[in-house]
């Protein structure tokens, strides 16, 4: 009979003890290091202040020589303040320097011997002649400054400068001492960190397999589950409590199977139904409602009231204007809808672009007495293949859409041409242009922008279904445009074999 593997809390607990022993080795032996680095970098330090104290104490016994000089040659008491500054400040001077050299043997004695020296130099020299010369005998005190003073600070001098290249030596010494425990405690610590990041790893790859695999193909499979994966199941491998919970989670997943399925599948229709419900009523409210309620309330003023012929004309011409707009509207959302269906008709013709744009431009230019519909065309046919009314819809689109976005009027050119196996036709306006911002959505179905505060009317569908016809011929729409400065469309449609002997792809090769 086989042994029971061990269970995951046993597994974790050896590993965990494990991996502390080792820490703490590591931690220890680093902080030996460390702490040997941190001793002689503090010595480093130490050989540091000792030296500056030794240059303060320097300067404040040449200040002293400097105000005494300065008072016995011109007997002027105002030479005295440098003397008189350093003579306050030295015995705080001499008292860090002792405490600073106290534990260092060689420079304590060179300490004191040069102590000695200042004593002598204040007590045998500086004393005797400043008494002279407050005593009016400048002539003995200047003598004795040139001769005793000088020769007393040169020696004290050379002191300072035996002294000092003593404590270099030993700074360098301690320099020296110090990287190289530094470097010992980095490579120390480097090893440290290495062996125990080469453990921790096969410590990992063990706990990886035998524990953390099966924990993770778990955890992923619980939230393909939750995602509605339902024809998942684990391996009832692992520890102990990992094997109960594998073999727990497949009898769930095979009991909610079935049930979730059809549910996520009724929910999806739902959700696809009461959006597409929604949209449709949202724009069939928003764009019906003006050309309908023009509709009836002609219709009722001819039916309620009696007018002139030329009166009932022109409201029956508005009627009529009026029904073709809700009859285009209705088009749009039917195109949409065969789209979506896949029942969009892509009837393979030849069909002359250059014609097509021609009586396009034709028909448009008769819209609106502010613009003028320039065409760009050169004399050849442009044939392709595909349905010339759908193609017609998307250049008519086009048109009226150049038209209502420059309401203020102007040129709206259209131009094509054929190159590289292909039709590209241009339709430029110099309207309102599209805003930066709104460029991503122009081809969303049911975007308009800022048209409907501007009061362009629309439902939105008119670039999107243009976009399905040209790219279910094999083709490609884009723009360019500009706030303020008009829009650029351009549509590229595979060529057909045509009288300018360019070849051309149709939708069924492409």
């Amino acid at each position: 009979m086989s042994r029971p593997p061990a269970s995951l809390q046993t597994r974790l607990v050896a590993a965990s003890a494990v991996l502390a022993v080792l820490v703490i080795g590591v931690f220890v032996a680093l902080i030996v290091a460390v702490s040997a680095a941190r001793t002689a970098t503090n010595e480093e330090a130490r050989s540091k202040n000792v030296t500056a104290s030794a240059l303060v104490l320097e300067k404040l016994v040449l200040d002293l020589e400097t105000g005494l000089r300065g008072y016995v040659l011109t007997g002027n008491t105002d030479f005295l303040q440098p003397y008189t500054t350093a003579k306050g400040q030295l015995p705080d001077s001499r008292s860090n320097f002792v405490k600073l050299t106290r534990d260092e043997p060689r420079q304590r004695a060179r300490a004191q011997r040069l102590l000695a020296s200042i004593h002598q130099y204040l007590s045998e020299y500086v004393q005797p002649v400043l008494s002279l010369a407050k005593g009016r005998t400048l002539g003995a005190a200047q003598a004795a400054t040139k001769v005793e003073g000088t020769f007393r600070i040169d020696q004290i001098q050379r002191d300072f400068k035996s002294f000092l290249a003593t404590e270099n030596i030993l700074a360098a010494n301690h320099k020296r001492s110090a990287d190289a425990k530094s470097r010992h405690a980095i490579e120390v610590g480097i090893a440290g960190l290495a062996g125990s990041t080469i453990l921790i790893l096969l410590f990992g790859l063990y706990l990886a397999r035998m524990i953390a695999r099966p924990v993770r193909e778990a955890a992923d499979g619980a939230s393909l589950l939750a995602a509605g994966d339902l024809s998942l199941r684990l391996s009832e491998r692992g520890p102990g409590e990992v094997g109960e919970l594998t073999r727990s989670f497949n009898e769930m997943a095979e009991r909610l199977e079935g049930t979730r399925r059809e549910l996520e599948e009724q929910n999806a229709q739902l959700r696809e139904s009461e959006r597409l419900k929604s949209d449709l009523v949202n724009t069939v409210s928003h764009e019906l409602r003006t050309p309908l309620a023009g509709v009836l309330g002609f219709t009722k003023l001819l039916l309620t009231r009696d007018f002139d012929s030329e009166t009932r004309r022109h409201y029956l011409g508005i009627v009529d204007a009026q029904a073709r707009r809700l009859a285009e509207l209705l088009d749009d959302f039917l195109d949409v809808r065969r789209i979506e269906e896949g029942r969009f008709e892509r009837a393979q013709e030849l069909v002359d672009m250059a014609t097509l744009l021609r009586e396009e431009a034709q028909l448009y230019s008769q819209q609106s007495p502010k613009h003028e519909v320039a065409v760009e065309i050169d004399g050849k046919a442009l044939p392709v293949m595909g349905n010339p009314d759908r193609l017609r819809q998307v250049i008519g689109n086009l048109l009226s859409n150049a038209i209502k976005y420059s309401p203020q009027g102007g040129i709206v050119e259209i131009s094509a041409k054929a190159g590289n196996g292909s039709v590209r036709v241009q339709v430029r306006d110099e309207g309102m242009g599209i805003p930066a911002g709104q460029q991503p959505q122009i081809f969303t179905k049911f975007f308009r922008g800022d048209a409907a505060a501007s009061g362009i009317t629309g439902t939105g569908l008119g670039l999107a279904v243009s976009r399905d016809i040209v790219e279910s011929h094999g083709g490609r729409i884009s723009f360019t445009s500009a706030e303020g400065e008009g829009t650029t469309f351009y549509v590229e449609l595979p060529g057909a074999n045509g009288r300018d002997g360019e070849q051309g792809t149709s939708p069924e090769q492409s």
